[in-house]
């Protein structure tokens, strides 16, 4: 599962997904219940870019007294049978997370948990499979797609070992306006692949102390962690 990534500037929002980005300022490494731009297909099939939290059912949604549970990432296998995700899927509320990198726990024996940057080195950003929904007061969130990676060269080697692997969807770039237009959830499914492992690569990039203060607009780039 994926719960930290690296979220876009606005020059990569204009300049690879073709859209403007959102008001609003946003962080460069996103956590769970940081706010990040999604790109969604807006009624007549163009694209637009919002803020949405990160974080299909955000913490601050939860129904007090019930048990508390993860909504980052969503299961391509069980998206239409879980409560928190089965309206906005059976609706086709599907939605792009641009991204830089994405970052992973990898257990190396002798070191302990060290975390991993993983991106596309011959792509400008990733465009990772998301699902979003709005509230009432017009707020959105999102999460991340992600299917079983037993196998997968890269991502096997992440989390704690004899757990279940999984990867986030990444969404090859031609694929992208069909899957923003996609309207049947079962079309949906046929996005739902690995990406090739020898397209990725991943490095050890351990968390650091950061700034307080890195602030940026929107439009010129993202503020960090």
């Amino acid at each position: 599962m994926c719960t930290n990534f690296t979220a876009v500037t606005g020059p990569v929002l204009r300049d690879t997904f073709g859209v403007e980005p959102p008001p609003g300022t946003w962080k460069a490494e996103v956590w769970p219940g940081d706010a990040a731009p999604i790109v969604r297909a807006d009624a007549r099939g163009r694209r637009e870019c919002l803020l949405a939290t990160f974080g299909l059912v955000p913490r601050s949604r939860h129904v007090h007294g019930a048990r508390d549970f993860e909504t980052m990432n969503v299961r391509a296998e069980s998206v239409g049978d879980r409560r928190g995700s089965c309206s906005a899927w059976h609706r086709t509320q599907l939605c792009l997370v641009p991204a830089m990198a994405i970052y992973e726990p990898c257990y190396v024996a002798g070191q302990g948990w060290i975390r991993y940057r993983i991106w596309l080195p011959d792509e400008p950003a990733l465009g990772i499979a998301g699902l979003w929904k709005q509230w009432p007061d017009g707020s959105y969130s999102f999460a991340m797609f992600t299917v079983s990676a037993p196998g997968h060269a890269v991502m096997k080697l992440m989390h704690a070992p004899g757990k279940e692997k999984r990867a986030v969807v990444i969404i090859p770039y031609l694929q992208w306006q069909a899957w923003l237009a996609c309207r049947d959830p079962e079309l949906a499914r046929s996005f739902m692949a690995l990406y090739p492992a020898e397209k990725m690569m991943a490095v050890p990039a351990p968390l650091t102390p950061q700034p307080a203060e890195e602030a940026g607009a929107a439009g010129l780039g993202a503020p960090s962690r």
